[in-house]
């Protein structure tokens, strides 16, 4: 069952072991049993881009791919579709202007779960965070 999604950088800061992801978001993406985090699709593009642009190691997508493919990892792809699109009509683009912020927003809130992010935008929204 997903419990939450992460955000793009969480989700990256958690596979690095990145001191900046907070002890909340850590503790919360350190799940167990049947429990999942999701990750949107739009994160897995997002990366790639970052990768692309050299903002992001190279390497990193490769890294995301495979915990995603481990049977033993936490993680799950969370597909865009038209559920997903819908509820992008609930997440205000005046409070979360950047579109991935909003499809990813979006994800968590269509799964009725809370978003692991560090934005401020995104927890000034209605979209209930963990950090």
């Amino acid at each position: 069952m997903i419990i939450a999604v992460a955000d793009t950088h969480a989700l990256i800061w958690a596979l690095l072991g990145d001191p900046r992801l907070s002890p909340a978001a850590r503790a919360f993406m350190s799940v167990e049993g049947t429990d999942s985090i999701g990750v949107s699709a739009i994160s897995l593009v997002e990366i790639v881009y970052l990768e692309e642009k050299r903002r992001l190691p190279a390497g990193i997508f490769a890294r995301v791919a495979s915990a995603l493919a481990t049977s033993a990892s936490a993680l799950v792809a969370v597909p865009m579709d038209v559920s997903i699109a819908q509820a992008l009509t609930s997440v205000s683009r005046g409070s979360i202007p950047d579109m991935p912020d909003r499809i990813i927003a979006a994800t968590a809130l269509h799964l009725g779960v809370p978003l692991i992010s560090r934005d401020a935008r995104i927890q000034a929204s209605s979209i209930k965070t963990i950090w």
